[in-house]
């Protein structure tokens, strides 16, 4: 979950940023445009770097440990286990907003609020189509196995 701490480190970047950058400053716009447009560049740099780190834990993650290691010495699969190809089937399945808040909030950690803020929705929707994005994933994933079967 990102703190007010977080915040206010980022809030802390933006100043540095808009200081060692107000000599590029050509009054083109209005200082108050400007200082938006930096302030939204550096929250995107900030969430792409957030993004590849998260990739980079998962995929490291999925180097150090795989299914077959789960499920070493039993003899068949592990039981609550998904599929990875599952996962991605039944994410690549939810409509788009839906898949965005999902991987938003119980991905990437974001709070409803946020969400609406980086989406302009309410918070209501936000946590409607998590709901609904939840409840999906739910029912895709109840039966991995026949899911495997009926593709072969």
């Amino acid at each position: 979950m990102v703190g007010r701490s977080h915040g206010e480190d980022l809030l802390q970047d933006i100043f540095l940023t808009a200081h060692r950058k107000l000599a590029l400053y050509r009054g083109e716009s209005s200082l108050g445009t400007w200082l938006f447009r930096l302030a939204t560049n550096v929250c995107l740099d900030h969430l792409r770097s957030r993004a590849n780190r998260n990739a980079q834990m998962t995929s490291e993650f999925d180097e150090t440990i795989s299914v077959e290691e789960l499920s070493a010495g039993s003899s068949g699969p592990v039981v609550g286990v998904v599929d990875r190809l599952d996962l991605d089937r039944a994410l690549a399945d939810l409509p788009p907003g839906c898949r965005a808040i999902f991987v938003l909030h119980d991905v990437e950690g974001f709070e409803h609020r946020e969400i609406a803020d980086m989406l302009t929705i309410a918070e209501g929707t936000s946590k409607s189509q998590l709901h609904k994005a939840r409840m999906r994933l739910r029912r895709s994933l109840a039966t991995p196995g026949s899911r495997r079967e009926s593709r072969l």
